[in-house]
């Protein structure tokens, strides 16, 4: 069966890893690890929520996304005003909205996240959609660490993570 939508797709090299972007239509749909924890799971998702098949390709939301991933890891950009399109499910969807609202610099617990949605006894469903995410700093699940300010699993690896989490933490002490 032939699916009716393309993700196009083309590679970023960010300072900490590959990204692969992808858009389908007007919106940033995926900004993932190329090297990742589990390979696969989120392009089938995406594939299949979305009815779509990935073609290598450029669009002006990657152009748009690329550029402000440059000017993100070369300091001169906190936030992303790139059109996201998340695809998972509701209570998914509701987690990776919230990680917008996490500010630039800063961190907060699963548990914290899970209390911030009120389902304070769901910190487990709120650390797996957290993994979920296929929009990687855009959508900055980067900034939610353990209960005690460890660092816990994220898709581009733990190295990928303290330096995003040192990045914006080095530039917010710059203010």
């Amino acid at each position: 069966m032939k699916q009716a939508n393309v993700i196009y797709t083309q590679c970023y090299h960010s300072p900490c890893g590959d990204l692969l972007l992808g858009s389908l239509g007007d919106r940033l749909c995926l900004c993932n690890w190329m090297v990742e924890k589990h390979p696969g799971r989120v392009d089938r998702r995406l594939q299949s929520m979305l009815d779509a098949r990935y073609e290598k390709g450029g669009s002006e939301v990657l152009s748009e996304a690329a550029r402000q991933l440059d000017e993100y890891f070369g300091g001169g950009r906190r936030q992303f005003d790139v059109p996201l399109l998340f695809a998972g499910t509701q209570f998914q969807r509701k987690v990776w909205h919230a990680l917008l609202e996490i500010p630039y610099g800063e961190t907060i617990s699963y548990g914290e996240m899970a209390c911030r949605l009120g389902v304070p006894q769901s910190v487990r469903a709120v650390a797996n959609a957290n993994g979920a995410n296929a929009i990687s700093i855009f959508a900055p699940c980067h900034r939610v660490i353990g209960s005690k300010g460890m660092l816990t699993g994220y898709g581009g690896g733990l190295d990928a993570k303290r330096y995003l989490l040192d990045l914006e933490k080095q530039l917010t002490q710059l203010d």
